[in-house]
Order: structure tokens, then sequence, then C-alpha cells
């Protein structure tokens, strides 16, 4: 019988991760299938994981941080940025909880970073700005949320201007804007002070250059997706699932 791995999600037709790991089976020949776990609520897991086919699950939205109350155990990492994008089942079915995004995210940044980027601004605070909060974190680069309903440590869009544009020079995209279908939204930041100090990453990778990416392009910035982060953190998770 074949060694069933998986999405957790919420409306994952587009999932990247059900196309990459059948194509990562079948070029590697391994006895195993990846299908998509597509949950109306968090609770129907227990469904999923009553299978003893299934070794290893991928979490994506809206799980990531929902997920963590009906694991049995949970990485000091994850546990740490609290939210969960892979989970290992031991022999007996119990769940661990880990999270790979964040060294998907460090190892596709760091190709990119200059001396002049000390601060970051993350848009968005949803289970994916964890990780890349973590990630910063260890990078000894400071950050700042940005939302649209900020909590009292977090900036609001409209209080983005020069000088907070000028001092942050790498900005993380964590929100669904610009995400296909809707290719022509983008987040609402002065680009006008966008600069060819700054980064701008999209952790979104359909399509392949975001109105995001393409407003930061025509400032001088560097510009990069979200597709090589998704392939890291999923090498990562198929080690995690395999040692």
């Amino acid at each position: 019988m074949k060694k069933t791995y998986g999405l957790l999600g919420r409306n994952i037709d587009y999932s990247f991760s059900k196309s990459y790991f059948s194509e990562k089976f079948k070029k590697e020949h391994l006895d195993c299938e990846y299908n998509n776990f597509d949950l109306k609520e968090i609770n129907d897991i227990k469904k999923v994981v009553k299978d003893p086919l299934v070794k290893g699950l991928n979490v994506t939205i809206p799980y990531k941080e929902e997920i963590i109350s009906y694991l049995d155990d949970l990485d000091p990492i994850a546990k740490e940025i609290g939210a969960v994008n892979v989970i290992k089942l031991s022999k007996d079915q119990k769940l661990k909880g880990y999270n790979s995004d964040y060294y998907g995210f460090i190892e596709s940044l760091k190709p990119l970073l200059n001396s002049t980027i000390k601060k970051a601004l993350i848009l968005g605070t949803g289970g994916a700005s964890k990780a890349i909060a973590y990630a910063l974190s260890q990078l000894d680069i400071d950050y700042m949320f940005v939302s649209r309903n900020p909590d009292f440590d977090e900036l609001n869009y409209n209080d983005l201007d020069e000088d907070i544009i000028h001092a942050y020079t790498l900005i993380i995209n964590c929100t669904p804007l610009g995400t296909h279908p809707n290719i022509h939204d983008y987040p609402n930041i002065p680009y006008e002070y966008i600069g060819k100090n700054h980064v701008l990453y999209d952790l979104i990778y359909n399509p392949n250059e975001t109105a995001f990416m393409i407003k930061g392009k025509e400032k001088g910035a560097k510009v990069t997706n979200g597709l090589q982060m998704l392939i890291l953190q999923a090498e990562k998770a198929w080690s995690i699932w395999n040692t």
C-alpha cells in the first residue's frame, strides 16, 4: 500500500504542494501519493489521521494556527513561531507539528540581502507572517507588522511615509493581495519612496510576477516571488517526514 501524504487547508484546488510532491514521487520512483484534504472546518482532521497510511501532512491557510490544539507534540521552533505547516505522524498516529516556512524564507532571502537592510516591514499578520517574523529575528533584522487593523505595536498602512519606507528597505507581502485571478491588486504602500536598495519579497507565487513586484521593479528594487520559498519548505517537510 502506498504511503500517503497530503495538504490540509480550505479551498485548495490551486495547491502547489500536490503538483510538487506528485511530480517528485514520479521522478524519484517513490511508492507514495499526495492528496489535497480540503477541510470545511479544522475538526475534520480527525477523519484524515485515522487512515494508517497517512504519514505526513502539510498545513496551509486558514489552519496554520488552529491546528496546534489538535497536535500531540510541537517542535520548539514551531512553538515559538505559533504556527505549523508540517505534521509528522508516528507509527501510533501521534501528531507532531513543525514549521518549515521559516527555513524556506530564510534560505530564499539570503541571496537578495544587502548591507543596507537592517529593518523590514511585514505586510499582513496571518500564520505565514509569524514564520517570516521568526526568520527575520534569526537574521538580526528588525521588523514591524503592517495591518489594516493594527494592534498597539503594529503600523497601519496610513502610517507609511517617506521616512519609514527609507528606513525599512525589506518589504514582505504576506497578504493574499495580487493572487490569481485578482492579479491587479497590490498592498497599498507608497511605492514612490522605493529605491534601488529595497528588496520587495512577495509570498505569492501565482502569478509569477505580481503587481507588488512590478511596482517595486519600476523603482529599481530587487524583487522575488514565493516560489523558491515553497520549494525549500517542501523539501524541508520531506526531510522531517523521513527522519
